[in-house]
């Protein structure tokens, strides 16, 4: 029984400050931005330091599924270091992923995202990193879109030397109860934990103490924040962090996600990101702002209208003529065309202004360092890497003509989302047919398990057949 009452201090796993680590992790944010073109040449270093830090026990590798569901995998320490090159999982496992005749597939460890996590939320002794999945045969899979991204932002710096920065804006609802998005079957309804509003929660309120604790994890992951508050809706909370390269914004946004989950399930709760979790009152979004840079010099500023340049206006006048085919990007789910309604601060006009946020894209007010376009009709279910690359890719050499009229208005649901992603040329030109067709596919399958008529209230098969809800397994038994 002693020896029982002694075990906890026998693991003597690495368990840093949140200050430890938020200096650990700005420094390793620079070494990969410097390695940017070549995350492989910081192989060495973190191997090294692996073989050498006694108290790391495990390293977590995760990668993101074609619909943007974060995934992880556990290594064990001394495994990884020698068997890097070669670990594998069953692709046939995740959706949209192999099929099962061809299930095996790569995840290689992209070295530039190596960071130290706090033992609090993730356990002691581990560090993490995202993967690259690598097909049969050693080439890139077509489904990774994080790998496309990664690319697409080196091709474009390399060929233009134009560098893609982005920041995100990303909203939740902090629910009373855990796992409350898998018992809505069951109850048909989420319990609020605060009443309050925009800017409006007491300091020791549940609600503040998950925006404290969530602003912690971020900082100490390196994410220099910039603020925190609960939004307009009851229960819901944003934490803003700076903008950063393309690829990076979008790994922060699936940690930010992660560790928003961790937290709140920790206190007994759950942090949920569905697009319009509870009807009439504000939605959930993604403002997704987009700048661009080159020789150090931010090429969207400059001009008369919203101090953008003609550069800017171009790259969103090519974003507007493809709205209608990109929205099944932007908006994935069934649930996600209930947030777009005016009427709650949601754009539903496929136009831009400075001051109007019912439309699609707005100009923020800004200055040579800060001018930039906020793309206010992404969710936050949606891939954050297929849809950033899915903009930048339109932004930059999408088709722009007059062959689309004047006062457009966005899909009002996904099924006019999916017919429009069917007959575009750009989507296939981007995602390849087959990857195009898969991500159709599950597209499908969650819409054909949904009412076609929206209507006022929210339904449960929008619920529990989301894809950041229902695991594959469950989705089987219905």
């Amino acid at each position: 029984m002693d020896d029982l009452k002694q075990l906890p201090v026998l693991k003597k796993h690495l368990y840093l400050s949140y200050e430890k680590l938020e200096k650990m992790n700005l420094e390793a944010k620079k070494k990969a931005f410097e390695a940017r073109f070549d995350p492989e040449s910081l192989r060495d270093h973190y191997l090294e330091y692996l073989k050498e830090e006694n108290k790391i026990k495990a390293v977590t590798l995760c990668f993101s599924d074609l619909e943007g569901r974060l995934h992880m995998l556990d290594y064990d320490k001394k495994y990884l270091i020698r068997s890097h090159q070669n670990l594998t999982f069953d692709g046939s496992s995740v959706k949209g992923f192999s099929r099962v005749s061809q299930s095996d597939l790569f995840i290689r460890p992209d070295w530039g995202s190596f960071r130290w996590l706090p033992g609090d939320i993730f356990g002691s002794g581990k560090v993490i990193m995202f993967g690259r999945i690598l097909d049969r045969d050693g080439s890139f899979y077509e489904a990774d879109l994080r790998s496309k991204l990664a690319g697409f932002a080196n091709d474009l710096e390399k060929s233009k030397g134009i560098r893609a920065n982005v920041s995100v804006e990303c909203e939740g609802v902090f629910f009373k109860g855990t796992n409350a998005e898998q018992k809505y079957y069951e109850h048909q309804s989420f319990e609020l934990t605060s009443t309050g509003g925009y800017f409006n929660s007491l300091p020791k309120e549940t609600l503040r103490r998950f925006i404290d604790e969530f602003a912690d994890a971020q900082r100490c992951l390196g994410f220099e924040n910039e603020k925190d508050h609960p939004e307009v809706a009851p229960s819901q909370f944003e934490l803003n962090f700076s903008y950063c390269s393309v690829v990076l914004s979008a790994d922060q946004l699936q940690l930010y996600k992660l560790l928003a989950r961790q937290i709140a399930h920790n206190m007994g709760m759950t942090a949920c990101f569905l697009p319009k979790p509870i009807a009439n009152i504000n939605g959930n979004g993604l403002h997704t702002n987009i700048s661009l840079e080159k020789e150090g010099k931010n090429i969207f500023y400059g001009g008369s209208y919203g101090k953008i340049s003609e550069s800017a206006v171009d790259f969103i006048n090519r974003i507007l003529y493809s709205a209608e085919d990109l929205s099944l990007i932007l908006s994935p789910s069934v649930n996600a065309y209930r947030r777009i309604d005016p009427e709650y601060e949601a754009p539903d006009q496929i136009k831009y202004s400075s001051v109007d946020r019912t439309s699609m894209i707005r100009i923020p007010a800004g200055n040579e360092q800060s001018s930039r376009i906020e793309v206010r009709t992404v969710s936050p279910d949606a891939n954050p890497y297929l849809a950033f690359y899915s903009l930048l890719s339109a932004g930059l050499s999408g088709p722009l003509g007059e062959g689309r009229k004047q006062g457009r208005r966005l899909p009002q649901d996904i099924y006019r989302a999916m017919d429009h992603f069917k007959d575009s040329h750009l989507v296939n030109d981007l995602l390849g047919e087959e990857t195009a067709g898969k991500y159709l596919g599950l597209k499908e399958a969650s819409a054909n398990r949904s009412p076609r008529e929206l209507g006022g209230r929210i339904k449960p098969s929008e619920v529990v057949f989301h894809h950041e809800v229902t695991n594959q397994y469950l989705w089987s038994l219905f």
